[in-house]
């Protein structure tokens, strides 16, 4: 009695703390990576442009235009990039779903030869295949599962993939323009913005992934502030030659 008494409370913590992040990837991929990339990419383009010494009035154009196009670019992409990959599941799926139909016995034994691989006894893995295998619907799912490694259900939407990279893009692009935006002449108000803002979304990705809040963010920092030193340097020689 008493072990049954104390697995209990085990049992119901378990169930209560037993979560797991949203790993499919539907809005949560491309949003932080349109966020980066809009951050990135528009600061680099903005201090690459002010590396050739023109006026902030060419900088808020440049970060302006950096923005619509990038941010259009980013949702065109994701939404192809995804309505492809669910095309290509569906067109899996109906392959499956086919053999399912034309050949429900050699699809039962195929589910119970995968469970007997897995160390289950064979007489056992045959029953589960045969039970599995008498909803149509089901089994399709269990198949998709098993040889595809994809949920039939829980498929990534190519729309909300495609309106999270706009929104993320546009907003992280907006950040080193933002200044200028406010009034600012010179550019280090917009770099020192942008640099806090990498530091700041390299620790958010940290909180979402895992990982090592500062590593993150010291990481990204480095990476989008590399990138601003290089299109500025570039900037500078080029508008010295011009």
């Amino acid at each position: 009695m008493s072990i049954i008494e104390t697995a209990a409370p085990l049992h119901e913590a378990h169930r209560d703390n037993h979560t797991h992040r949203d790993v499919n990837g539907g809005w949560l991929r491309p949003a932080v990576f349109g966020a980066m990339d809009g951050l990135v990419s528009n600061l680099a383009l903005m201090t690459g442009v002010a590396g050739g010494a023109v006026s902030s009035q060419t900088i808020v154009i440049t970060g302006l235009a950096g923005l619509a196009a990038g941010a259009f670019s980013m949702a065109a992409g994701e939404y192809t990039s995804v309505a492809s990959q669910r095309d290509l599941v569906q067109a899996e799926l109906d392959v499956e779903r086919r053999q399912l139909r034309k050949h429900p016995v050699d699809e039962m034994e195929e589910l119970a030869a995968l469970y007997v691989s897995r160390g289950v006894e064979p007489a056992l893995a045959r029953e589960v295949a045969l039970q599995l295998s008498r909803d149509p619907e089901q089994a399709l799912e269990i198949h998709a599962r098993e040889e595809l490694g994809i949920d039939p259900d829980d498929l990534p939407s190519p729309l909300v993939a495609a309106v999270s990279s706009f929104g993320s893009f546009a907003l992280g692009a907006l950040l080193p323009l933002l200044p200028y935006l406010l009034g600012a002449t010179v550019l280090w108000p917009a770099l020192l913005l942008a640099l806090i803002g990498l530091f700041g979304c390299g620790a958010l990705v940290a909180r979402v992934t895992a990982r090592s809040w500062w590593f993150s963010g010291i990481r990204q920092l480095v990476l989008g502030g590399a990138a601003a030193a290089v299109t500025y340097g570039l900037g500078m020689l080029f508008g010295a030659a011009l």
